[in-house]
């Protein structure tokens, strides 16, 4: 077979299209074995429309069938088209018009519509020009008012066609909420507004109305209109809508038939963008995709801005010489992390100060490929050869890769590229491996020059591991096609591979940061439209924001609950949902008896999920039910290395250990209190299966008793001695003159009687209560040896 071609009739232009490829050479090629491309491969183009399940048989002429959707949907969608057209040629009609009356007629012309005239006739006399009918006018009305409130930005040209969408859309946004911003309203005109800016190829549009319709955003849910918008997004290659598309069938939820060979089609699109779009993560439309929950107040308060202490701070450290603040500032303002905003001219020379310090190899390669590619610096091959050069040499594996860039791309010796990709590559560089897939694929090695797509994917597969965006995209395809030999179709896997990497699109990195910064600003109206966008992706971060700013804004359980209930299906859902899921079972489980045991079996297996993640509230959350009796799933004993025979005391314990593991040590936390709480009674069950334990056990909780009678009665005698004492002392000073001399000698011996009986009983009681001080010493200090004893055994045991 040499050449090919296919025919294909489209539905709504009645023309036939025909594409054709001519191989350099004749090829044989097996239909029975392999992968068949319709429709697009690396051979041949696509073709832009849609595309449903297609079967292709060798033998036999029974036709086949492949319904795309019902054909309600394809009926609509048709509708929707025209309509589209309708609307396009209403408002170039309106523009010329405008442009035509400006230019032409001191009269004072316009555009009539019935709501207008009433009002324009009380300014004087005005002549309506206008092409179209009543009825187009009237079916059109919201964009009429448009057109006709914004004419005079149509006749000087501040509002073209070309920006006329995203006018439309901004001003649709921001009329979601209703007036008192407490409820969400989606009405006709919102939906209007979408409708047109969709037409005019705003697909944000696009996708806002999917996400509308399918969601049931303050409306009812229509799965149809909501299919519909989703196709027209996919369909015009905006990157959200393809990953909406490839997220619901890979889902297969809202309507969407689960179908991995549809998801990595529009997947693999979005991939592919993605990989373009990261050559150009420098640009000011696009930011690198950082995780803030606003659910957890430690992500917001870790952000940074320019007036922020922590940036002041790092500001001062590198003015004053240091290399590693210096370095930090430039990622910081080239990529606009942590809150930043951009700023290339600022980041180059706080590159420029930390490289030229010959210190960090990794500031002096940075700062090369910024000569190399030109970036906010003029180009220098030479600089940036050498800096590379003595980066390499200091071990920056990254420079090893860049030299090899250099000598393929700019001196063209492939030879010595190899050699440095292979060095890269086997130093961990995901950039090596994957140049290093690029050389095996095309055949340009000349120590090697045969193609090798099994060496090629190899490559590609290890630096997609290492989140490589271009080699993901490679790696996927050969996954989904299942084409080389001895491997087999994963399109599921390569589903999950391409997903992780379009998340990390700029674009979309971009609307979140948006998102954030309108939160941060006390925007939550604005926040919840640009991550409702986001969500619409499948991203599980904007889902989880999304669902807390349902619960903020008072939006409805349904719509909190929906959100939450998106972001738990995905490969690697955020902790915090599976929590908030697992909750929600777990207490509506006490409320519903009949099916208790169910709820609560989903409850475990949401917590379970969070612990899978390293979460150590869901850790806590599953002792709690283990020690209700609840059987946990198999699942969770891997992690916990925990078997079916161990008892549920063990399985308790290896918990409690892994969750206090993963906490912060120095803090006392519940993970913590509870495992002391179970090896405190591990440590007495142990202690009471031994007879002199026990009784030792024993013993000390007698001498505790003991303790606290005696020592209270110690007290009292210690009290009692001193007022006898002091009695006794008043009294033998009563009978003493001020001066010291005897006044009454008559007396002497009646007093000195009275003072030896006093003494003898003194004397008799004090010598009881020497004995009753003495019994409490020797009982507290036996006490004390007891319990010293008890807790020096109960420490052995716990250790």
């Amino acid at each position: 077979m040499s050449d090919f071609q296919v025919v294909l009739d489209t539905t709504w232009d009645d023309e036939t299209l025909i594409y054709q490829y001519k191989f350099r050479d004749s090829i044989h090629y097996d239909d029975t074995d392999g992968y068949l491309v319709i429709g697009g491969s690396k051979y041949m183009p696509g073709i832009r429309g849609y595309f449903g399940a297609i079967k292709y048989y060798r033998f036999g002429t029974k036709q086949v069938k492949n319904p795309l959707y019902p054909k309600s949907i394809l009926q609509d969608l048709d509708k929707t088209h025209q309509e589209c057209q309708e609307i396009k040629a209403f408002t170039a009609a309106f523009m010329k018009g405008v442009t035509e009356s400006h230019l032409t007629s001191p009269i004072k012309t316009g555009f009539c519509t019935p709501h207008f005239i009433r009002l324009w006739s009380e300014f004087g006399e005005k002549i309506c020009r206008q092409t179209w009918t009543l009825e187009t006018q009237l079916k059109y009305s919201t964009l009429s008012h448009y057109l006709i409130t914004n004419e005079e930005k149509l006749r000087t040209g501040s509002l073209g066609m070309k920006k006329l969408g995203s006018a439309l859309f901004e001003q649709a946004a921001g009329t979601v909420f209703t007036a008192d911003q407490a409820q969400i309203k989606i009405t006709s005109k919102l939906t209007s507004l979408l409708q047109v800016s969709s037409c005019f190829g705003n697909h944000k549009a696009s996708l806002l109305l999917a996400m509308i319709h399918l969601s049931g955003l303050g409306d009812s849910v229509n799965q149809t209109l909501g299919h519909i918008y989703s196709l027209i997004g996919a369909s015009a290659d905006n990157r959200f809508a393809l990953m909406h598309a490839g997220y619901k069938h890979a889902q297969g939820i809202d309507g969407f038939p689960k179908d991995m060979d549809m998801a990595y089609s529009y997947y693999s699109n979005a991939g592919a963008q993605s990989n373009i779009d990261s050559f150009k993560m420098h640009g000011n439309k696009q930011y690198t995709l950082e995780y803030f929950y606003l659910s957890n107040r430690e992500d917001i308060n870790s952000l940074k801005h320019e007036t922020n202490d922590f940036f002041q701070y790092m500001k001062l450290k590198a003015v004053q010489g240091d290399t590693e603040s210096q370095k930090r500032l430039g990622d910081m303002l080239y990529w606009g992390q942590h809150g930043i905003s951009k700023d290339i001219s600022s980041a180059v020379k706080w590159f420029e100060r930390s490289a030229m310090q010959m210190k960090d190899p990794s500031a002096m390669y940075d700062y090369s490929i910024l000569l190399m590619k030109g970036r906010g610096v003029k180009r220098n091959y030479t600089q940036a050869f050498q800096l590379m050069e003595k980066a390499a040499a200091m071990g920056s594996i990254s420079a090893l890769n860049g030299l090899g860039w250099y000598h393929g791309t700019v001196l063209n010796d492939h030879k010595t590229a190899v050699k440095y990709f292979e060095q890269a590559a086997l130093n961990g560089s995901d950039d090596g491996m994957f140049n290093l897939g690029i050389y095996h694929l095309s055949g340009k090695n000349p120590d090697n020059p045969r193609r090798n797509e099994i060496a090629a994917f190899q490559q590609f597969l290890r630096a997609s591991r290492l989140g490589h965006v271009g080699a993901t995209v490679e790696a996927a395809w050969y996954l989904s096609t299942g084409s080389l030999e001895g491997m087999s179709q994963d399109a599921e896997r390569a589903v999950m591979m391409l997903k992780k990497v379009c998340e990390q699109n700029g674009h979309l990195g971009f609307m979140i940061r948006e998102a954030l910064q309108a939160y941060l600003q006390g925007s939550w109206q604005e926040a919840f439209v640009k991550y409702v966008l986001a969500a619409g992706t499948g991203l599980g971060l904007a889902q989880s924001n999304v669902a807390y700013l349902c619960e903020e804004l008072n939006l409805g359980y349904d719509c909190h609950w929906r959100y939450h209930n998106y972001s738990i299906l995905n490969y690697h859902p955020h902790s915090s949902a599976l929590l908030k899921i697992g909750d929600y079972y777990y207490y509506s489980s006490s409320a519903q008896k009949e099916d208790s045991l169910s709820l609560v079996g989903r409850a475990i297996s949401m917590y379970s999920r969070a612990a899978l993640t390293g979460s150590p509230q869901g850790m806590y959350n599953l002792v709690i039910l283990a020690q209700q009796g609840h059987i946990l799933p198999l699942s969770v004993h891997g992690l916990f290395n925990v078997t079916h025979q161990d008892e549920q005391k063990i399985v308790v314990e290896k918990i409690l250990k892994r969750c206090v593991e993963i906490e912060d040590e120095d803090a006392v936390t519940p993970c913590s209190l509870a495992l002391l709480g179970v090896q405190m009674g591990k440590a007495l069950r142990k202690m009471s299966q031994n007879g002199a334990q026990l009784l030792l056990a024993y013993a000390s909780l007698l001498s505790v008793f003991v303790v606290i009678v005696t020592v209270p009665l110690q007290m009292c005698l210690g009290q009692m001695n001193s007022s006898r004492h002091a009695v006794a002392l008043r009294a033998r000073t009563s009978s003493v003159s001020r001066d010291g001399v005897n006044l009454n000698r008559v007396q002497d011996g009646i007093t000195t009687g009275t003072y030896r009986a006093a003494g003898n009983l003194v004397f008799t009681m004090l010598n009881g209560e020497q004995w009753l001080g003495q019994v409490s010493d020797i009982a507290v200090t036996v006490s004390g040896v007891c319990l010293c004893t008890l807790w020096t055994t109960l420490l052995y045991h716990l250790l």
